[in-house]
């Protein structure tokens, strides 16, 4: 591997401004990558975790986070070690035939993840305007576009901060209807931290939980927004010691705000079955409802944003990742406006066909957790390889517990199709 393809310096560099003003260059690529954890795969997954357990998987979704922090955390640092993503990594490692399944797989995972961003944007244009399912899909594709569009000659900051916009709105919905639904517990959540299952059903939602929060192609996209080529990252921010630090500050913001959206879904869920007597069971049609008879026009109003905020973001973070991937195994790239056509495509035919939109949420969470545990153990093999990464390697504790965590997260993602399909 050529050294020149490396943005680390193994040199201290000289006196120059304060720390922070070091750091920030590197920081920002997270907030990305976490709006593919507030998906609404993971909206419709915690809000019927909440509805049918109370605040009992809680503990599941706090360590999915901590998980999230170690998996991302590495994938930026594969990137910023050695300017180059994870596919076009395994381009170089692997034979024609290896990449090419590679591709595939991670191909497939990005259609999933648009299909969840479609749906999740359908229900979000139906609640605010009935709007139909063929126009939502176009309306998507077109905002989806434009998102990407912030990125054009360099300007990453742009759509960094247009998905931190979406990750807020997000959030601000979310923490809106759950205090307007007026069931918050303190003691609920509290005893949520204690690791328990409860029942088949417990164990199924748990693994949903997992499945839907630890996303392959936030994997793939983080490795290719920390690379020399998308991050104006200067000499003074090359220190290893500064962008280990850099790198875990952004993960750690960013993806513990995801991590405390996706705590507050579940006691939203919670809250929306309390106010039903427990008859509200997850359709996210039905929260709407509930929330405008129960809670006001205004929280049904935030609910609908922070769902249409969510397909929108993840829509758009979905189309990057899919160049990333295509790039990165294959060597070549395709036009920004058909990569979305051929993105799109699937997602419009299965919508227009009258397809059951909570079936298509839960049909894209399996397909996405089957590519988790290639996804994870690409990242682990990599970050381990001390002539690849030079002083930002893993340490062997590090390696060690990701290898765990990966191992948990991929067996939890090959679970989940059998039992949903069971």
């Amino acid at each position: 591997m050529a050294d020149t393809a490396r943005v680390v310096a193994t040199e201290r560099p000289p006196a120059g401004p304060a720390r922070p003003a070091r750091l920030t260059p590197m920081m920002g690529p997270a907030v990305v990558a976490a709006v593919a954890y507030v998906d609404p795969g993971d909206v419709a997954t915690n809000l019927t975790a909440g509805a049918t357990s109370g605040y009992r998987l809680v503990w599941v979704v706090v360590a999915a986070g901590l998980v999230a922090v170690l998996v991302q955390y590495q994938a930026a640092k594969l990137g910023m070690a050695t300017g180059r993503s994870l596919p076009e990594l395994c381009r170089e490692r692997f034979p024609r035939w290896g990449r090419r399944i590679l591709w595939l797989q991670a191909e497939l995972v990005v259609l999933a993840t648009d299909l969840a961003g479609f749906v999740g944007a359908a229900i979000g244009l139906r609640l605010l305007s009935g709007m139909p399912v063929a126009v939502s899909a176009a309306v998507t594709a077109t905002v989806s576009l434009l998102l990407l569009a912030l990125r054009r000659n360099g300007r990453a900051r742009r759509f960094e901060c247009a998905t931190a916009a979406a990750l807020l709105l997000i959030g601000a919905g979310t923490g809106y209807d759950l205090f307007a639904a007026g069931h918050q517990s303190a003691s609920g959540f509290a005893a949520g931290l204690v690791p328990r299952l409860d029942g088949a059903g417990q164990v199924l939602l748990a693994m949903g939980i997992v499945g839907a929060t630890v996303m392959p192609h936030a994997v793939y996209l983080h490795s290719a927004l920390t690379g020399p080529g998308a991050r104006p990252v200067g000499p003074l921010a090359a220190e290893p010691r500064d962008v280990r630090r850099a790198l875990r500050l952004d993960c750690g913001i960013a993806l513990s705000a995801a991590a405390v959206v996706n705590v507050s879904m579940i006691a939203l869920g919670a809250g929306l079955a309390a106010l039903t007597g427990g008859t509200w069971t997850g359709d996210l049609f039905d929260a709407h409802t509930v929330l405008a008879e129960r809670a006001g026009g205004v929280a049904a109003l935030a609910f609908a944003v922070a769902l249409l905020s969510s397909g929108f973001a993840s829509s758009g973070v979905g189309t990057l990742a899919g160049d990333v991937v295509m790039a990165g195994f294959l060597g070549r790239g395709v036009p920004v406006y058909l990569r979305r056509l051929v993105t799109m495509a699937p997602s419009v035919v299965l919508l227009t066909a009258g397809t059951s939109l909570t079936t298509l949420l839960v049909a894209s969470q399996v397909v996405i957790s089957l590519g988790v545990p290639v996804a994870l153990f690409l990242l682990i093999h990599c970050c381990r390889d001390r002539a690849l990464m030079g002083p930002l390697v893993n340490a062997r504790v590090t390696t060690t517990v990701a290898a765990g965590a990966a191992s948990a997260v991929a067996a939890a993602g090959l679970a989940l199709p059998m039992l949903l399909l069971a």
